[in-house]
């Protein structure tokens, strides 16, 4: 087959679902708007490109990744750290693999799914990601109220209704443009990593711990205990939502739409979601050294609460400031997950069921719907019932985590679809092995939930 015939195929395999006018590019008010030098320097080229990786990033080192961390810190040390690097990993090559959808098909993951599956799975898939979507705004939502109370002495629920406002932040951020926005992003990212660099240094971690906890254990997997709290860090690290983003948000750029083009694309939003995520690692890796270092080193095991871990890490860590920077990264991250699960929200409901509505109500419909069992649990069981749910909502996601990843990876490997543009077979092969780790995980989980 020629590669004319090849493209023609390709053309046909993604044909829209129907001719509706509502058959629109992803996010059609900023599809390719930001411009891509063609020719010069690989410097600016990556510039160009840079955005995307540092905006699904941010839902790899949300309030929720804190909860499990800081609890798999606690109770188990530096066991953990080996599932923190496999999930994040994980999360490398699912994100290139979603922006490669993206960027071949000029489709994103929910639009290739509408265009691909029967109505009824695509419902289901639906549905499935609007419960990620909430539950991952269930952890912004707690974990911005919990800074809230940590940094001004506002009650949680008052600080859980406060967190409805943010609607009108996303809204000021897209009018002024999408650059503005991964601006903002960025700069939260940088609040971030410093808070947590500096809290690195106070903790003064044993290195050889460190090392020793990138080596997987056996006990992850047969500890029932120590599995919860690993399969809530994956979990909280690869977000079924974000590999619906990422398929959309990588359109943005006005490369090519030709062979020549979707290639030098793909490589430089691989690049810009790889550094990016690296950057979620050491993130992620800091909390759970921090909690290990601050409170299972000293006899803390029990602190699996953000409130406990804020009481106690200036004066474990003799640092006076540690306790104001962990709130203040806190705040940061609850801010920036805010306006990439709004997207994402914007994203699966115009994809699956092709419906618009305003970001400002989309956002009030969902951040609502994360504020009312925040509000319900905080009056009835005070702060460690929202701690309780915080790592619940993780769990959540863990579970919702193959409705995203199987059609993804069924996408990609297959040349019907993408063309020229497949996965290589040793891609597929660590695609396909990655969403059964993912299956297995879950089955296991949901064993010893019901059978404990």
């Amino acid at each position: 087959m020629t590669q004319i015939q090849e493209a023609a195929a390709q053309d046909r395999a993604w044909k829209f679902a129907s001719a509706d006018e509502d058959d629109r590019p992803s996010l059609s008010e900023v599809n390719s708007t930001i411009n891509v030098p063609h020719t010069g320097t690989w410097v600016r080229r990556m510039i160009a490109f840079l955005g995307p990786g540092y905006m699904i990033s941010v839902g790899y080192m949300d309030p929720g990744n804190w909860a499990t961390d800081i609890a798999g810190g606690s109770q188990f040390g530096y066991t953990l750290l080996a599932v923190i690097m496999l999930s994040n990993l994980m999360a490398i090559l699912l994100q290139a693999l979603s922006a490669r959808l993206g960027i071949v098909t000029g489709r994103d993951l929910a639009q290739a799914c509408r265009d691909h599956y029967p109505r009824p799975v695509n419902l289901a898939l639906w549905f499935a990601c609007e419960l990620a979507i909430i539950a991952c705004d269930l952890a912004e939502v707690i974990g911005t109220a919990i800074a809230l109370q940590l940094l001004f002495g506002i009650p949680l629920i008052g600080g859980a209704l406060i967190t409805a406002l943010d609607a009108f932040l996303l809204l000021l951020l897209m009018n002024k443009g999408f650059r503005y926005l991964e601006a903002f992003v960025i700069a939260l990212l940088i609040v971030i990593a410093t808070c947590f660099a500096v809290q690195i240094v106070a903790a003064a971690p044993p290195i050889a711990g460190i090392l020793h906890g990138f080596i997987p254990s056996p006990e992850i997997v047969t500890n029932p205990a120590m599995l919860y709290i690993a399969m809530g860090i994956i979990g909280a690290t690869v977000m079924p939502h974000n590999l619906y983003l990422h398929s959309s948000i990588v359109q943005t750029r006005a490369y090519k739409r030709n062979d020549e083009g979707r290639r030098d694309a793909i490589k430089w939003a691989t690049l810009d979601s790889t550094i990016a995520l690296m950057l979620a690692l050491f993130v992620n890796a800091a909390i759970l050294i921090v909690a290990a270092a601050a409170f299972h080193d000293s006899g803390h095991a029990d602190v699996a609460e953000i409130g406990q871990a804020y009481e106690l890490l200036s004066p474990l860590l003799g640092l006076g400031i540690a306790s104001t920077l962990f709130a203040i990264a806190l705040l940061a991250s609850g801010l920036n997950s805010t306006v990439t699960a709004t997207l994402a929200g914007q994203i699966v409901m115009e994809g699956f069921l092709r419906l618009r509505i305003p970001h400002w109500a989309r956002r009030l419909l969902t951040r609502g719907l994360a504020i009312i069992p925040v509000v319900f649990v905080t009056a009835i069981y005070g702060e460690k019932g929202t701690a309780n749910l915080l790592v619940l909502s993780q769990v959540v996601l863990s579970m919702q985590l193959p409705f995203a990843v199987i059609p993804l990876v069924q996408f990609v490997t297959n040349r019907e679809k993408m063309g020229n543009f497949v996965v290589s077979r040793s891609v597929a092969i660590i695609s396909w092995l990655v969403a059964a780790i993912i299956l297995v995980l879950n089955f296991k989980l949901l064993y010893d939930t019901i059978f404990g």
